[in-house]
């Protein structure tokens, strides 16, 4: 039988007059894999602050077993702006301790992306306090997971996270045994890491079995069962689930619901968009041309991003951006943007951006757009226009918009100034809305988004005819936008992707820094099977070679795992013999389909 490790009996939690959490009883034991969900402000984290004691409830009591080990995440961290992360997060281990360490190692390569912290100046020497938030939370994330706890609670830990890393963390929690209580909007990271759901609503706290995927389900049933919801959000998500059961790819190993039960309860649900007609609409209100990319060169600064690019964004195109950070995904956006702002007159450091005579585009950047703090949401809104156009006869009021992105009545007279950074998000994606653009740029659109705000936004983009390029971290949100994957790997191209997020994660394994090594030939279509052959023996012959000098940097390391200086030369070395070995099997697997 599973030791319970914490326990909120009967707990009441008031702000002001409304009761955050009203009568709460809830436990974790050993083994235990929740997430928690509910709308922002509705208690999420008040709820896990109490239960780590951390906030006090003002009625009933909280109560963990001796000698409890637990670590939390907070929005908050508590590091030393004047501490390095060496002294933080490495904290009096010995280099050749940590580095003959493999769990630290990958630790600390799975969050920052190599033990030399590429990204940060002076690596492990670098003082905390200058940092960004997100990079402080990195750290803070990377000193929690160091330690060995009976109970880890987690608040928002895949925010600053690239696609790569929020993968890194649900497998690296997935394999730690101790308990978990997560709170998150990223939805496909839940499937990975949760076994039970807490979903907080209006005070109360309802549990669920399995993942995210199993939620919706339990979710929708409640709902059709109890018929207390509001029509709109059993529709929403039941819509939901129909994309899950449906299309998308496989969100848990072993799903709880009843199979039978989902696909009743579907039965009805058209899909979420209808391509075909979206399409035909789109066509219409662009034209052939949208964006039209040729000999484009991007650059940053004296960074080169982006080179000889030539690229087509057509009319109803749905594009997902992903790529590393650095890469060029939102200079790329913004060279399109400022080709559009200026009428085609300024242009990139080299090539042409052509934008259609009929495109109106809308830019959702990751700053928020500064508005007059005594303004009320509602006249933010109406100052763009009072009602807007969503295309298939489908037209609302500034306020029938408003209420959709859950700023209510009430709400809707609350100044600007008073709003949380999530309800910011959500006005700035308003007003960009009820400017009917046609082509729309989402630059990070989910973040501070709740997961019921993310599924009105998807659901309102489901009828959206245009186009429209997202760049997101939210694998859940591309998938589900989105038609097509693209990708910038970092070596200045861009590439489309067929099998979407899950083949960029296969190619940014294989490629540590998707850079092609000094000395690699890239592969040129020829016709001459024979040469073909033999450059396909000579690349059989480098990539064995390296395995010989990889073997050998391995006993290498081995035999000097107590000097640091020498172990950190000979593990710069032997990534840079995995990484051109890597990019030769790439090399070589081309070869092999050209010669049969």
């Amino acid at each position: 039988m599973a030791v319970n490790l914490a326990t909120i009996e009967s707990v009441t939690k008031i702000y002001g007059t409304r009761a955050l959490l009203d009568g709460v009883s809830l436990g974790v034991s050993e083994g235990d894999r929740i997430g928690v969900v509910g709308r922002n402000g509705d208690g999420k984290t008040t709820l896990i602050r109490m239960l780590a004691k951390l906030e006090e409830p003002d009625t009933g009591r909280i109560t963990h077993s001796g000698g409890l080990q637990m670590a939390v995440l907070t929005q908050h961290d508590s590091l030393d702006p004047k501490a390095t992360i060496r002294h933080e997060v490495i904290a009096d281990r010995d280099d050749h301790q940590w580095l003959g360490d493999s769990r630290i190692r990958d630790i600390i390569q799975g969050l920052f992306g190599g033990l030399d912290l590429p990204g940060f100046d002076q690596g492990l020497d670098t003082v905390i306090g200058p940092l960004s938030g997100g990079e402080r939370r990195r750290i803070a994330l990377a000193k929690l997971l160091l330690g060995e706890h009976d109970l880890i609670v987690l608040d928002e830990p895949t925010n600053h996270l690239d696609v790569e890393g929020i993968a890194w963390l649900a497998q690296h929690l997935s394999k730690r045994r101790s308990a978990l209580v997560c709170v998150t909007h990223d939805r496909w990271f839940l499937d990975q890491v949760a076994s039970r759901m807490w979903d907080v609503q209006r005070g109360e706290v309802h549990e669920y079995e399995g993942g995210y995927s199993d939620y919706v389900f339990a979710r929708a049933e409640r709902s059709r069962i109890e018929a207390t919801e509001e029509s709109k959000r059993q529709n929403l998500a039941r819509k939901e689930l129909a994309w899950l059961r449906r299309g998308a790819p496989a969100r848990t190993s072993k799903p709880r619901y009843r199979i039978e039960a989902a696909n009743a309860l579907i039965a009805d649900v058209p899909e979420p968009r209808d391509k075909s007609e979206l399409m035909k609409f789109a066509n219409a209100r662009l034209g052939r041309t949208v964006f039209e990319l040729e000999n484009v060169t991007v650059k940053a600064g004296p960074k080169l991003l982006l080179e000889n690019l030539t690229w087509n964004l057509g009319p109803g195109d749905r594009i997902g951006l992903l790529g590393v950070n650095g890469a060029g995904k939102t200079s790329l956006l913004r060279a399109m943007q400022a080709a559009y702002a200026s009428q085609g007159d300024v242009q990139p450091a080299s090539g042409v951006v052509k934008v259609g005579k009929t495109v109106r585009l809308a830019y959702l950047s990751q700053e928020i757009a500064e508005l007059d703090p005594a303004t009320r949401v509602l006249q933010a809104v109406e100052q763009i226009r009072g009602r807007v156009d969503l295309g298939k006869g489908r037209e609302m009021s500034a306020g029938q918009l408003c209420e959709q992105f859950g700023f209510t009545k009430d709400k809707q007279w609350t100044p600007v100034g008073d709003l949380s950074g999530g309800e910011r998000r959500r006005l700035q994606l308003l007003r960009l809305l009820m400017d009917e653009p046609n082509v729309l740029f989402l630059d990070e659109p989910t973040n501070d988004l709740d997961i019921e705000t993310l599924n009105q936004l998807e659901d309102l983009l489901d009828g959206w005819p245009g186009s429209m390029v997202v760049i997101s971290h939210d694998r859940f949100f591309i998938e589900r936008t989105t038609d097509t994957v693209h990708a910038l790997l970092g070596d200045q191209r861009l590439r489309m992707l067929p099998n979407g997020v899950d083949e960029y994660l296969e190619r940014r394994a294989k490629i540590a820094e998707a850079a092609v090594p000094a000395g690699v030939v890239q592969v040129k279509p020829v016709g001459d099977t024979r040469a073909l052959k033999k450059e396909l023996q000579r690349t059989e012959r480098q990539i064995a070679k390296l395995d010989q000098q990889e073997a050998k940097l391995h006993a290498q390391l081995a035999d000097n795992a107590a000097d640091f200086s020498k172990v950190a030369e000979l593990d710069t070395q032997l990534r840079k013999v995995k990484d051109e070995k890597e990019s030769l099997e790439l090399v070589w697997m081309e070869l092999a389909e050209q010669v049969e």
